[in-house]
This record gives structure tokens, sequence and C-alpha cells, in this order.
């Protein structure tokens, strides 16, 4: 039987654009963007019934941990949200969200060790207090670290767990060697860990960095390393491996920069026992910090840095938190 040229051609057509319109309703949908805050954007729960796209909204919430002391270094842990002025980009928010004195929230930690050549001397006592604080602080059910050793390259000894007993076994699997790559691993620790770390509500995110502060091996900067814990929402506490008897080192003013900007610290233990204080420092803050969630004013997604500063009323206290974030972009 011939089919008339007309009836052929039209049958084509009609294949075609039936092939092309299953294609699209088929072709998978672009991971949503990291917000503000570094989670990923909200979608709505149902595509649209006729079209089949998936809406998306950005979540324009910033979520910031805090602590406040007083002039001698004592944590302040009563204060209330009136106590406080927030200012993002220089202007008050349009509203404060959720405001919360936090000693209890789940912690996702990630203990980085400097396993380069340059800390070989005190190497055995700092992994042994690692090995104390983790005990010390990780609670069962509740609380989460990793552990990745570093010198050349960036290696994870012990994934996400709750077992002490484990992560103890993976900070002392390191050995000293080779260069450093510390702004490697902050950005690895951060992007590939800490912010794909499954969670079901509110946790806080930190790294414990034991380092002298020195780079010779990195492919991303200081200042990309710390953009991205910024992303990620993670804190810096930075314990100086640095055994001259002198503070002010470029390597010091690495880690000062790391922890400030991210509203953690830098310790610089004079004396190797003071490396067991630093720890404990650690772990008292780590307990005894603030939440804020606010919407900012005149909120773009732009993709662009925006500052925070967190004020005190009582000129006395101070307040650190992490100095801004990245906007999303759309």
């Amino acid at each position: 039987m011939k089919i008339p040229m007309r009836n052929l051609c039209s049958l084509l057509l009609f294949i075609l654009l039936t092939t092309a319109v299953w294609g699209q309703q088929a072709a998978p949908q672009p991971s949503p963007a990291p917000t503000a805050t570094g989670q990923q954007a909200a979608t709505d729960p149902a595509p649209t019934s006729e079209t089949g796209i998936t809406i998306k909204k950005i979540v324009d919430e910033v979520n910031v941990v805090f602590t406040v002391t007083d002039k001698h270094g004592k944590f302040i842990r009563d204060l209330k949200e009136q106590d406080f002025r927030i200012l993002d980009n220089k202007k008050p928010p349009q509203a404060v969200k959720d405001f919360r004195a936090e000693s209890d929230l789940p912690l996702r930690v990630g203990l980085l060790i400097d396993a380069s050549n340059s800390i070989a001397l005190r190497f055995r006592f700092e992994q042994e207090a690692a090995i104390e604080f983790l005990n010390q602080i990780i609670r069962p059910k509740s609380d989460q670290a990793f552990v990745i050793g570093f010198d050349t390259t960036a290696e994870v000894t012990q994934d996400f767990t709750e077992n002490t007993e484990q992560l103890s076994k993976g900070v002392r699997m390191l050995r000293p060697g080779g260069g450093t790559a510390l702004y490697d691993a902050v950005y690895f620790a951060c992007r590939d860990k800490l912010a794909k770390a499954a969670v079901a509500g509110p946790v806080r995110r930190a790294i414990i960095l034991l380092s002298d502060g020195d780079d010779n091996q990195s492919r991303v900067t200081r200042e990309e390393a710390i953009e991205m814990a910024q992303r990620a929402e993670v804190i810096i506490y930075a314990i100086s491996t640095n055994t001259a008897d002198m503070k002010g080192l470029p390597g010091d003013k690495v880690l000062e920069r790391m922890a400030e900007a991210t509203g953690g610290r830098a310790f610089f233990p004079f004396k190797i026992q003071d490396v067991s204080n630093s720890f404990i420092e650690i772990q008292e803050e780590l307990r005894s910090q603030y939440q804020v969630a606010y919407k900012p004013a005149d909120f773009l997604s732009d993709g662009k840095y925006r500052s925070i500063e967190i004020l005190a009323d009582n000129k006395k206290y101070r307040v650190r938190a992490r100095k801004g974030y990245f906007a999303p972009r759309q």
C-alpha cells in the first residue's frame, strides 16, 4: 500500500514534535543554587500540573552563630535579643526571625591536622591533645566529627562518626611529612564534608585547625578558603603549632585572619602543655554561643558579599561572629 507523500510528511512531523516534547519533560532539572546561608534553595513541593516545571525560591534568611565575652574573656550566656544591634550591609535587618542562646546544638566538627614536616617536633603531643578534645566534646547520637591530615594533599583518615575510638584511630594514623597545602585542606573540608553533611535540623559546623599557618602547596588562595567557609557556615578555630618564642609571624597572621573572618578564634600556645588548654577553651566556647536568624533589608540575589556586624549594647562586651556572607545568584 502506498502512502501519499503529503500524509507521509505529516506523520514524520508528528513523530518529531512528540519526541521533542517528551525529551523536554524527561530532561534532568539543575541542582538548586546555594543560598546566602550555605544551604540549597528551597523549591515548591510539587511541580505545576500542566507544564511539569519546578519553581525555585531563593531563601533570603541569614543565620549567624556568635559568641559574647567580657573584657576578661569570660563568656556571657544570659543576654536577650534586645541587648544587640544587627547590621547587614550596614543596615538593620528587615525582620529578626529567631534569636536564642544555644548550648546544645548538635555539632559537626572537622579536625584538620597539619602533617607537614614543619610541625614534626610537637606532632605526637598535639595528636593526643586532639584525641582528648574529641573524647570530651562528641556526644553520642548528637554530635559527629571527621579527621583530615594534610601535607601536600588532604587525606580523610576518619569520616563523619560519633564513635570516638574510630576518631582516635584516625588521628593516630597520621604521620608527618611533605609540604603544606593548608588552604586546600580547609576548602575541601568546608565544601565536600561540612556543607554536604546530611542533617535533620540546625547544627553548628566548626573546623579545629592545628597548623603553623604556613602554606606552600595550595591551589586555592587564603581568601578563597575563607569564602568557602563562610558559604558553608563554618567557624574556624585555629591552634598554632609554631615552636618559635614569638608571635606575629606570617603563619600566625594567616590563622588569625581565617579565624576572625569566620567568627572563631586563633590560639598561640607558647608551651606545649598549653595546647590542651586551647582545646578546653574551644570546647567551652562551642557550648556558649547565640544564634540569630534574620531577613536582610534591601536584599539582592546578586552573588555579592554582604557584611555582618553584631553589636552589644553593653560596650564592655565583645561580640565575635563571622564578618559576612555571599548572597546567592538568581
